[in-house]
Formats: structure tokens, C-alpha cells, sequence
């Protein structure tokens, strides 16, 4: 056996395992068995995607050369070399969105859904949308002209904006002026439903309008159609789009210094917002036809490099606004059949949630089980009057969170509420900073974090203390996912509702250290994160592998987002060379390598890409006791869930949910329609039905758990 040691023969770049995710995201809108509608759909999620990679890893590689670091991963790439091979690759993807957006979108204009040129509209529309752009575009343009007096402006992330360059009337010196124009999308739609504009502006001709026919026109395209409105006295030479992505990667965990006790997280939170909006540049997207000139110039403004951070892309910039498309049409027969959650017969029966939990744990399978138990685990508790007590973390709850507001109810129906506002979690900092201001002035105890563990809270657990005749009891909810019912409706999660009191005890140390000072607390029942995940899951993996070589069978089940950190990547192919079976469902980047000879002979790696996200994480060990065999959480097998967070991952004890669970990861594994397999090079292969089509997404539709115990149990040791 080889001497077990991370190498780029084993090891894959996390960056560019992404970039091959991404690949698979934009596979789907490439199915033409996917409606057009979702076609449509996974392009913008691509886009909206790349916009967030270029954001945070991107841009940690440009830190990285700021500050003069070589070093390198076990992939042994240099930060030069990934950014190279990165942008490479997602050149050849860029063109692939774009030739695959030609095509559905000429298949949508079949469907009588346009999206065309201002130009192309008829004369009397045209008409009508020029006053629409003089009543409610124009007013709101800012033309900012770039000369001696006048500096280049900022420009802020994710912006659209138009270059101008321009002469004087009757100025035989051709001198040219240059002048940016910001498109104003973040206050007008960026896609302009036509038909809307002339039911309002065009009276009569309204009337005349294709009820089954609907047409968009870019903001951009309209503004620059009427350029002359904006520069009396000058002539326009030439406009184009262009479109800026800034380094965003703000680091919370290694924002402090640790001998510095006396800071404010609400005021780090706002600072650090703030200087989000001034990070370097670290791609600027422009219009495949630009002119050198125009380039040329917002290259030196923007101080960005020609070669790698310049991305030419064919037609409009920033395609994730093709989202407001899908929000707009209300055509059926143009999406996925819809889904109608199902709320677990207990629990619809019942009047009271927690004679349900006090009855039997209860597994629920979002979302193809509604969320609707959780939304009603905390309105319940709140109005409950025998309910003393609730305490919750919140991670990324949404907008006009139900849950947020029950937790207000229930303080201003005087019971104690605490909850834990992670306030650092990325993109949703503003959000949760609102709502945690709010929850403080219901009189709610609010925290933002424990002082000695400087790292994001990410699990996702709700205590609630209960008075019963027999006494106090405490109800746990414990999760995959977050406590937002926007997303509970497209990703798939795992939740647990339970009075176990072991677990329950837990949960009260949990809270007491995440509220309190306990640093040396410990736990009977959960893997909590960063003190014991990490050691808990390696050390049920060395139960495998002494099972193994004791000649037992040995298999391990992963399901997960992503899998990266070094030492359980290391312990995984430790029991992979001791005989151990091992499948691991990794929906995202995976920087394992499969069937590397010596190393993962015994590995297979597969990841499911479909209607919904896959995002629940389980984690099956044959050979552990019993109460042992599964858990589910919070945590991925990544550095920053294992090491530098507050993660909380749980077993599944009853025996019925057990078996629900086991349902879930070999429905999975058997997917042969909407699964991949991670290849050793680390490429990705569609899986091919050879007989029965199984498409595990659609079977939770139909059955929560997946396919039934029977059918498995001929099935249970098949290799798809």
C-alpha cells in the first residue's frame, strides 16, 4: 500500500471541481426533456452562480497575488495557474450558455415568448416605449462625463453601466469626450415586459395586442436607443454595456484580534458591508463587439488585467435577470408539473405538534414534505400557554420570515426567547441584521455569536421548554437546512422532531454555550462542530475500517454539498485500501478522487442535479452501534463546517426513521437519470438508465422516503 499522503494525483482543486458543477447546472438547461420555462431557468442560476464564485473564490485568489502567496494546495496549482485554468474553462462554458440561451430562446419565440431588440419592435411600439422611457427611465439616468475636472466614477459591483465615447456638434477636431452611463435595473425591471408598457402608455392600441404573445426588451437596449436625450449638442459615436464583478470574499473569522475583546459585531457587520462595495475589480464583462478603444479605457480605469480578468461574452451581460422571464410568464405547460408538499399524516391529524413528537421522533423530507410542521413547531410554541421557553439559532431565514415573526409572538406573549442571528452569513448579512434589530426591540434576547469560538454559527437547531403534567419537557427541532420557508419549497432537507431527552439535554448545554460562557462543554448524543464533529466522524470511520479488517462488510454512505477537508478525504481513502465500500453523493465541488489505484479503488462518487437543490447532508456508518448508524446536520466535510463553525450534526434513533432515511440514500444512489459520476481525471459522466429509468427526484415527489423497503431489499447491494 502507498504511504497515505494528499497529492494532485488524488487530490482535486476545489475551484476547478466547482466549475465542473457548474457545468452540470447548465447541463439541465441543455435537457430538452426539462421544460423550456426551466430551461430558461438553470441558465440564470448558472449566471447568478458565477457572479457569487468570481465574488468569493475568485476573488481569494486575486488576495492571494496581492499579497505575494505561492504556496499551493495538495493540487499543487499556484494561485496563477488556477486562475488561468479557471478562466479557461469557464470561457468554454460562457460560450455554451450563450449558444444554448440562442436556442431557447428561439424555441420560447415558438412559444410566442420574445426577447428581442428595441429595433426590432414595430414602429407604433416603438413609439409608445419612448414614452416610457422619457416618463420613467430618463428621469432617473445620471450621465457622468470623464475629463480633467471630472474623474472616473465608481462603479459598483455587479452594476450594468454603458460606455459612451462622443464628439461636439460641428467640431471638425473630432475630439472625443467619454461619459458612463450606471443602468438603472436595481429600480427598473432589466427585462421590459412590452405588453405591460402599451396596456399603460399606448390607449387605443392595447386592443390590438396578441393576448398569447409576450415580449421582452433589455433596459439597456432602450436606453441606448435614445442616447441623444442624454448629450444635446453632441453626437454619439459609439455605446457599449459593460459590467464589473468586485472581490467580496470578506472573511469575518479573521477580521478580529484576538487580544481585542471590545468590538461590536452589529457595527463589524455594517462596516464590513460598506467596504464590500469598494473590493477590487476582479472581472469586468464586456460585449463581444466592443471596440478596442472603449476597452482599452475601462481596462485602465478599472485597473484590471487584459488577459485575465476580461471576459468577452456574446449579447447582453448578466443573464441572471432572465429569472424576472420565469417570474412573468404564467405559462404551464411551459414548467414542471407543480408540487404539492406533503404534511406527514400525524402531524395533519393532530391539534397540538408536541403530542405528535411526544408520540415518536418524526423525520420530515423538505420539499417533498411540507414545512409547514416546522413553521408550526414555533407558532405553536409561541401561543402555546404552557410553552415557558424557546431558543433558536438563524442562519438565512428570508424575507417576511414566519418563523422570525412567531419568535416575536411568542416574546410578546411573555415567554423567554433567545435565538443566535448569524450575522456573517455571507450575501444575507443586511437581511439578518435587520431582522435581529427587530427581534430586540420585542424585548427577544438576541446574540450574535460566542466571543471565544470567532466563527460562523451554521447549525440549525429550536429548543422548546414546555410545563406537562408530568412535568417540564423540552421539544427539539434539528435540521439540514435553514429556518426559511422560500427555500424549504426548492431545497431538499432533512429535519427531526424529537423529546429524546438526551438529545434535548444537548440542545440546552448547546444554547448555554452559544449564550453563555461554558467552554468546556461536552455532549451525549450530538457531533457538535468545532470542537467534536471532526474527531466524532473520524472516529466512526475507524469503525469501518476495523470491520473491514476484521473480514466484516463495511460500507459508508455520504450524502452532501461538498466534500474538501484533508483529513477526512485522507481517512476516506484509509478505509477505501482496508476494503471498506464507500459511496459518497456529492451534489457540488469534490476534491476526492475515485479509482485512483492504491487510494479509492473502493470509492464511488456521484452527485444528483435536478428540479430541486440537493442540499440535505447524511451520513451512514454500517457498523456503529445502533443509535449511531445515521446522522444527519448541519456540516459538509469541509475545513471551515469542521473546524471554524458551530455546526450540529444528529442520529436518526428510531428505528422506522431509520429505515426512511436508508430509503432516501439508496433512492439516491440508484438515480441513473438525474445522477452524474465523478470520473479519476475529474470530469463528470451522465449516468445512462440501462433498464428501469430511475429518476430519484421525481420518485420523493410521489413517496417522501423514495422506493419502498420491498423493492429495495432486491436492490439494496446493486451497483447502478
Amino acid at each position: 500500500m502507498p504511504e497515505l499522503q494528499l497529492s494532485s494525483e488524488n487530490y482535486i482543486n476545489r475551484e476547478l471541481s466547482w466549475i465542473e458543477f457548474n457545468r452540470r447546472v447548465l447541463a439541465e438547461a441543455q435537457n430538452p426533456r426539462n421544460p423550456l420555462l426551466e430551461r430558461l431557468k438553470f441558465l440564470a442560476i448558472f449566471s447568478n452562480n458565477l457572479d457569487e464564485f468570481y465574488m468569493v473564490r475568485i476573488a481569494s485568489y486575486h488576495n492571494k497575488l496581492q499579497a505575494n502567496i505561492t504556496r499551493t494546495r495538495p493540487d499543487g496549482l499556484t494561485p496563477v495557474q488556477v486562475l488561468t485554468e479557471a478562466k479557461e474553462r469557464l470561457r468554454q462554458l460562457l460560450q455554451l450558455h450563450r449558444d444554448l440561451l440562442v436556442q431557447v430562446l428561439a424555441e420560447l419565440a415558438q412559444e410566442s415568448v420574445h426577447v428581442i431588440r428595441v429595433a426590432a419592435l414595430p414602429a407604433n411600439q416603438q413609439a409608445i416605449l419612448k414614452q416610457y422611457y422619457q416618463r420613467e427611465i430618463f428621469p432617473v439616468l445620471t450621465p457622468f462625463a470623464v475629463d480633467h475636472a471630472r474623474p472616473f466614477p465608481f462603479i459598483s459591483n455587479l452594476s450594468l453601466n454603458l460606455a459612451v465615447w462622443l464628439e461636439r456638434n460641428n467640431d471638425d477636431s473630432h475630439h472625443a469626450e467619454f461619459a458612463r452611463i450606471k443602468v438603472p435595473n436595481d429600480v427598473i425591471p432589466r427585462l421590459i415586459h412590452v405588453e405591460q408598457v402599451v396596456k399603460r402608455y399606448g390607449n387605443g392600441l392595447a386592443n390590438e395586442l396578441d393576448p398569447n404573445t409576450v415580449t421582452f426588451i433589455w433596459l439597456e437596449d432602450l436606453i441606448a436607443s435614445h442616447l441623444d436625450t442624454l448629450f444635446p449638442g453632441m453626437n454619439v459615436i459609439e455605446a457599449a454595456p459593460f459590467r464589473v464583478t468586485r472581490n467580496a470574499d470578506i472573511d469575518f473569522e479573521h477580521e478580529l484580534d484576538d487580544s481585542d475583546n471590545d468590538y461590536d459585531m452589529a457595527i463589524l457587520i455594517e462596516n464590513s458591508l460598506k467596504d464590500r462595495r469598494f473590493g477590487r475589480v476582479v472581472r469586468l464583462s464586456v460585449q463581444d463587439d466592443i471596440s478596442d478603444r472603449i476597452l482599452s479605457r475601462l481596462v485602465k480605469e478599472l485597473d484590471v488585467d487584459a488577459e485575465r480578468d476580461v471576459y468577452r461574452v456574446e449579447g447582453a451581460l448578466g443573464t441572471s435577470a432572465l429569472f424576472s422571464i420565469y417570474g412573468t410568464v404564467q405559462r404551464p405547460d411551459l414548467r414542471d408539473q407543480p408540487h404539492v408538499p406533503h404534511v406527514p399524516s400525524p402531524i395533519s391529524q393532530s391539534v397540538n405538534i408536541f403530542d405528535v413528537i411526544a408520540q415518536r421522533d418524526m423525520v420530515v423530507h423538505h420539499p417533498y414534505d411540507s414545512f409547514s410542521p416546522v413553521e408550526d413547531f414555533f407558532r405553536t410554541a409561541a401561543t402555546d400557554p404552557n410553552v415557558l421557553a424557546i431558543k433558536a439559532t438563524l442562519y438565512r431565514v428570508g424575507k417576511n420570515s414566519p418563523i422570525v415573526q412567531a419568535l416575536m409572538d411568542a416574546r410578546a406573549n411573555d415567554k423567554q426567547v433567545a435565538v443566535l442571528v448569524e450575522l456573517k452569513a455571507r450575501f444575507d448579512e443586511e437581511n439578518n441584521l435587520e431582522w435581529a434589530r427587530a427581534m430586540e426591540e420585542q424585548g427577544v434576547h438576541v446574540t450574535y455569536g460566542v466571543q471565544e469560538l470567532p466563527v460562523k454559527t451554521h447549525s440549525k437547531i429550536a429548543l422548546v421548554v414546555r410545563k406537562e403534567k408530568d412535568g417540564v419537557r423540552r421539544y427539539v427541532h434539528l435540521g439540514t437546512g435553514n429556518y426559511n420557508a422560500s427555500t424549504a419549497r426548492l431545497y431538499t432537507d432533512i429535519g427531526l422532531f424529537t423529546d429524546d431527552e438526551a438529545i434535548a439535554d444537548d440542545a440546552s448545554h448547546l444554547f448555554n454555550r452559544l449564550t453563555g460562557y461554558a467552554p468546556e462543554t461536552t455532549y451525549h448524543r450530538l457531533l457538535v462542530a468545532p470542537e467534536y464533529l471532526h474527531s466524532g466522524l473520524i472516529g466512526l470511520i475507524d469503525n469501518e475500517i476495523q470491520a473491514a479488517k476484521e473480514g466484516r462488510p463495511a460500507r459508508l454512505i455520504f450524502k452532501m454539498n461538498q466534500i474538501e477537508e484533508d483529513d477526512v478525504i485522507l481517512k476516506l481513502y484509509e478505509a477505501s485500501q482496508a476494503g471498506v465500500q464507500i459511496d459518497l453523493i456529492v451534489r457540488g465541488l469534490c476534491c476526492l478522487r475515485p479509482n485512483v489505484p492504491g487510494y479509492s479503488e473502493n470509492i464511488r462518487v456521484m452527485s444528483v442535479v435536478g428540479r430541486f437543490l440537493e442540499h440535505s447532508r447524511i451520513y451512514y456508518f454500517e457498523n456503529a452501534p445502533e443509535d449511531q448508524r445515521l446522522y444527519c446536520g448541519s456540516a459538509d466535510l469541509m475545513r471551515r463546517n469542521l473546524l471554524n463553525r458551530v455546526e450540529t450534526v444528529f442520529p436518526i434513533i428510531d428505528p422506522i426513521n431509520q429505515k426512511r432515511i436508508q430509503r432516501i440514500l439508496f433512492t439516491s444512489l440508484l438515480d441513473n437519470d438525474g445522477a452524474w459520476e465523478l470520473m479519476r481525471d475529474g470530469s463528470y459522466q451522465k449516468r445512462v438508465p440501462q433498464g428501469e429509468t430511475i429518476n430519484s427526484q421525481q420518485i420523493f415527489t410521489q413517496s417522501s422516503y423514495g422506493i419502498t423497503s420491498d423493492k429495495l431489499r432486491h436492490m439494496m447491494d446493486a451497483k447502478p
